[in-house]
């Protein structure tokens, strides 16, 4: 019997991206342009490019040291990467409210390169705090880019993974 899901054996042969944190303490890769304060609420923008491996916010978040919280009623999360699958943990916010969301790649909904955790369409509700297989690629798998819009306030983002 073999798992599936994000319990599937990882793609090792062809993945170039790294676990990769959001909040402040262990972030690499944040390309976000201006200052974001710690444990504020400001405003993230997209940058013009992402290279492999890079990521961004868009809206306001609240970004602490293990995690960054939307404080507003939509913002997105973008990330340029290199893998089979992709895997985000996510938390409802602290009222415990499902959180929807819509994911892409490269754009377009990912039809049948779909996670688990959402449709051909891309989307998806965060039900709780737990790991969310977003995409799983049955087509070729080369650089890629990521997008995840959330579409209610209280969403948490904790870290990628890559499998």
């Amino acid at each position: 019997m073999s798992a599936g899901g994000t319990q599937a054996a990882p793609d090792s042969q062809d993945q170039d991206s790294p676990e990769t944190y959001i909040g402040y303490a262990r972030a690499r890769g944040f390309v976000s342009p201006g200052p974001v304060a710690e444990n504020k609420t400001g405003h993230c923008r997209l940058p013009a490019r992402l290279n492999l491996n890079q990521w961004g916010l868009t809206g306001s978040w609240n970004i602490g040291s293990e995690n960054a919280t939307l404080a507003d009623a939509s913002g997105q999360i973008v990330f340029r990467f290199h893998a089979r699958d992709l895997h985000l943990v996510l938390g409802s916010g602290m009222d415990g409210k499902p959180v929807r969301f819509e994911v892409t790649i490269d754009g377009a909904p990912p039809g049948r390169n779909h996670g688990v955790d959402t449709d051909a369409q891309g989307r998806g509700v965060v039900t709780g705090h737990r790991l969310y297989q977003l995409i799983r690629q049955q087509d070729e798998v080369k650089d890629r880019t990521f997008e995840i819009k959330l579409l209610d306030p209280g969403a948490q983002a904790f870290a990628f993974t890559f499998g």
